[in-house]
């Protein structure tokens, strides 16, 4: 190939900033934006310079890849059909809203021999890339993702929504299976759990706690983990880390040694779909495959059934001390 023709269907609060980066990649040609509601395509097409469609059928035959943003719910059946056409497919996080409809990417994209790539963007932070050659053996990780209240994702709750971002990086960084989940979560300003916390055990003795929230006063993405005399503190927002390491044993005078890794600033996204038409012109490996994005997925939907039953166990305690009539003693 010389440059790939790519298009993106979706183009809300994401998708439009793929078909930003794709516009100025040398090596694609933005053939083409796709969304149902009137005018958006065009919003987004015209200072582009590509064209707008509301099907996106009108992109079959024209694009040799895609990236989808549409409602989780939409991934399954639009990326099955683009990969049917030959298309290559990024699909954004999560990969879909249910193992049978990752399993049918998957198979779709084998049957195909194209590429399938999962759209977890943090895996493209500078910070993660630094972070991943100083991984020996994690033992605690302590994840808190908060954000502030957006009516942006409410097809999905807050664990597919921003916790899973931690869950892939987690999951990336631990060899092992996860063997125990525990969680919590709560529904607070919308028909879906808006606050959720998780404890993870790993086959190898890994624990990690995992906190996400989307109703907070502030935005905070940090990721902290201990492993064999090494505390290490990343910040997803600012793109650095800090290590902190116990020296000196050897010679009977150990110290507390901090450094901070401050790689270049780059934005993640842009990293994200180079990779992306590396592995769709056969000269770099994908990032994150689907059967990557369905490990993900399976542990949110595992946490995600947990928290779900742990609050329809609290609403219930709440009725029942709600209709017990109380007791009242007069001790006159």
């Amino acid at each position: 190939m010389d440059k790939i023709r790519v298009g993106v269907v979706g183009v809300g609060a994401l998708g439009q900033h793929h078909a930003r980066v794709y516009s100025t990649l040398p090596d694609a040609v933005l053939v083409g934006v796709v969304d149902t509601r009137p005018g958006r395509a065009e919003e987004i097409a015209r200072p582009l310079q590509t064209r707008a469609f509301t099907d996106y059928h009108e992109l079959f035959g024209k694009i040799d890849a895609v990236s989808i943003a549409t409602p989780t719910t939409l991934h399954a059946e639009i990326g099955e059909q683009f990969l049917q056409q030959g298309v290559s497919v990024l699909v954004e996080k999560p990969i879909s809203h249910s193992l049978t409809e990752a399993d049918r990417l998957i198979r779709a994209a084998e049957s195909k021999g194209l590429v399938l790539q999962v759209g977890h963007l943090e895996r493209f932070n500078p910070a993660i890339l630094a972070v991943r050659e100083l991984v020996s053996k994690p033992l605690f990780f302590e994840a808190h993702r908060m954000g502030l209240f957006s009516p942006r994702s409410h097809d999905i709750d807050v664990i597919l929504d921003l916790m899973i971002h931690d869950l892939d990086i987690i999951s990336l960084l631990v060899s092992a299976p996860p063997v125990h989940v525990d969680a919590v979560g709560i529904a607070i300003l919308t028909g879906r759990i808006d606050i959720a916390n998780a404890r993870i055990r790993f086959a190898d003795g890994c624990v990690a706690n995992v906190t996400a929230s989307r109703v907070s006063m502030e935005k905070i993405r940090k990721l902290r983990f201990f492993q064999a005399r090494e505390y290490i503190s990343i910040d997803y927002t600012r793109q650095d880390v800090t290590v902190f390491r116990l020296d000196g044993l050897s010679i009977g005078a150990p110290q507390i040694v901090t450094r901070k890794l401050t790689p270049l600033h780059q934005e993640p996204l842009a990293l994200e779909l180079r990779s992306f038409l590396d592995a769709v012109r056969g000269v770099g490996p994908i990032a994150c495959t689907g059967a990557e994005g369905r490990k993900t997925l399976d542990l949110a939907l595992q946490i995600l059934g947990q928290a779900e039953r742990a609050q329809a166990q609290a609403l219930r305690s709440v009725d029942e001390r709600a209709t017990t009539p109380s007791l009242e003693i007069d001790l006159a």
